[in-house]
């Protein structure tokens, strides 16, 4: 990362045009960012972050051709020291728990006050996880301790691959046809795996696996 007195290089992954507009004239307005490109779907965003190498990205989630989610992993998995800021409508903890499973470091809701976008992007400059307001009180009562992690133990190969899906965001069915199997399958496999690891829900069950170490 460049040191704070050098310009703050900035890629905007959106595809609202007028979110792209609102976003470069609030983030120009900083003495210190630069928006070195703009991308409006999620293919789009990984290769312009390959070439492009910035700073930091300000990411949507729900993305045309490739979700924001998915993208940040693989932006992540190639360019690990760059800085991912999820800017997006989606609040559901899911997907909160999915993007920052891939690496995000930081979850702001659209709509709010450019003050908090800016606080995100301190924090994630200084390697610190930031969560909105909105939705940080949620995210805390779902990372309470679920239930003992070597529970794990008792899932088979199976409900092991379907839980690691759960965890990148996966719904039933695109796990079911991921993995070529029906959707009353993988229903079965989730229920399975919520009772052996003693959760209510796929977020307490993601949770898990995360603390785990399992993916």
């Amino acid at each position: 990362m460049a040191p704070e007195s050098a310009q703050l290089r900035i890629l905007i992954v959106e595809d609202d045009p007028m979110m792209q507009l609102g976003l470069e004239q609030s983030l120009q307005a900083e003495p210190h960012f630069t928006i070195v490109g703009q991308a409006d779907d999620g293919y789009l965003g990984v290769e312009a972050a390959l070439k492009l190498k910035p700073d930091l990205i300000i990411m949507d989630i729900g993305l045309p051709r490739l979700d924001g989610i998915e993208a940040t992993k693989r932006i992540k998995e190639a360019l690990p020291d760059v800085r991912v800021v999820v800017l997006t409508s989606h609040t559901t903890e899911t997907e909160i728990v999915a993007a920052l499973s891939t690496g995000a470091d930081a979850y702001c809701i659209k709509g709010a006050r450019v003050d908090r976008l800016l606080a995100a992007i301190a924090a994630a400059q200084e390697g610190a996880i930031y969560l909105d307001p909105q939705i940080a009180r949620r995210v805390v009562e779902h990372l309470k301790p679920p239930a003992n992690v070597n529970n794990l133990a008792q899932l088979s190969d199976r409900e092991l691959e379907v839980l690691k899906l759960m965890v990148d965001g996966l719904s039933n069915p695109e796990i079911a046809a991921k993995l070529y199997l029906s959707p009353n399958t993988i229903k079965t496999h989730v229920r399975g795996i919520m009772n052996k690891l003693a959760v209510d829900d796929r977020v307490q069950a993601a949770v898990v696996a995360l603390r785990s170490g399992l993916v």
